[in-house]
């Protein structure tokens, strides 16, 4: 059974070069111009996709948590909703930075936090959906956005197996273009909450769909992990400058990192191989010098009977290969050899031969 998903022409299975998705979410502070920046510093690190964050805000949240006061160092306005709607895009600036993707050639979706927002983003005609880890019992926005038939992308942070099947059962009848990200949702996560073998667990239960990684951590290395465990879509939030103002930064790449991340990522699957165990020809040189061959231990006269003190292993590699000792052990020379002589088995023969 192949798991494959196409976003935007680019083709995601278990023998494709690992997806990146650069997830600028709200670090673009509101700004139009900082967001188009992020765009072509993780064009330039090698990401596939840059990802934002679509929220309808006064119908998203209670007029109790939209009017709660919201004031930090990491606010926008003096409430949640205030905070919130200076962070949040309109029409006018998806549409040029829509434009902007497609003159950088990177793929650019978005995260759907409710059904209003995922019309916004249908009309927009995105390539794919994102599904935050907080919808993964939202049942009604998951079968809305199935519906529109682009591929999904589901987190799983705070979701227990059976909320990821239900997910998986609700989406996959309508819609089979789906992968399902292992997520821890702590921002960032203690590193014993990522449980990376969860994404075995997810490619067992799931067999025909991709699995993903969404990484909230610091750094690069888990990602790698992710994709040895067979995670082939790997989420990191981005940013241009984790001092920046707001809550992700901090644990965000900046593009150095994601230019490691998605060039080791790159080598791990050319380097994962075909599995078959062969002999390279780079390798000659180096073991040349480094294997070793069978020699004379010492001059050694014709009619010598071997034994192992008369055998040395030693370099290069130009002779009898050692696993062959044991097979000159009681032969006898029919030549004369001086120590380090290749030992050869045409100038041996039986001991019991020779006496007859």
């Amino acid at each position: 059974m192949t798991r494959e998903l196409t976003i935007d022409g680019i083709h995601i299975n278990d023998d494709a070069p690992c997806y990146v998705i650069a997830e600028i979410g709200n670090n673009h502070e509101g700004d139009v111009e900082i967001c188009k920046e992020m765009f072509k510093a993780a064009k330039d690190a090698g990401a596939n996709a840059v990802k934002l964050q679509k929220r309808n805000n006064p119908t998203l949240y209670t007029k109790e948590m939209y009017d709660s006061p919201y004031e930090n160092a990491n606010s926008y306005g003096a409430t949640y909703g205030i905070h919130r709607e200076f962070l949040e895009f309109g029409v006018q600036e998806y549409k040029e930075l829509q434009q902007y993707a497609n003159e950088l050639d990177i793929t650019f979706f978005s995260t759907a936090f409710d059904i209003e927002s995922a019309d916004f983003l249908a009309e927009l005609n995105m390539p794919a959906y994102k599904m935050a880890s907080g919808d993964i019992t939202s049942i009604p926005l998951l079968k809305h956005v199935a519906k529109i038939g682009k591929p999904m992308i589901v987190s799983t942070g705070g979701a227990t197996l059976e909320d990821v099947r239900r997910a998986y059962d609700t989406i996959m009848p309508i819609n089979e273009q789906l992968c399902i990200m292992q997520c821890t949702a702590g921002y960032p996560p203690e590193w014993k909450e990522l449980n990376l073998r969860v994404i075995e667990t997810f490619r067992d239960e799931f067999p025909n769909i991709v699995i993903g990684f969404s990484s909230h951590d610091s750094g690069i290395a888990m990602g790698m992990v992710g994709y040895m465990l067979g995670a082939r879509m790997i989420e990191k939030h981005f940013t241009i400058n984790r001092a920046m103002k707001g809550t992700d930064h901090a644990f965000s790449l900046e593009p150095p990192g994601l230019r490691r991340l998605v060039r080791d990522l790159s080598r791990a699957q050319i380097s994962l191989g075909d599995g078959v165990k062969r002999r390279y020809e780079s390798e000659t040189k180096p073991l040349f010098k480094m294997a070793k061959k069978l020699v004379a231990a010492e001059d050694l006269p014709a009619g010598t009977i071997l034994s192992p003190h008369h055998i040395s292993m030693k370099s290069p590699n130009d002779g009898t290969p050692p696993y062959m000792f044991d097979d000159f052990i009681g032969r006898k020379l029919t030549t004369d050899l001086k120590s380090d002589d290749n030992l050869v088995l045409e100038d041996t023969v039986a001991a019991a031969d020779a006496a007859e």
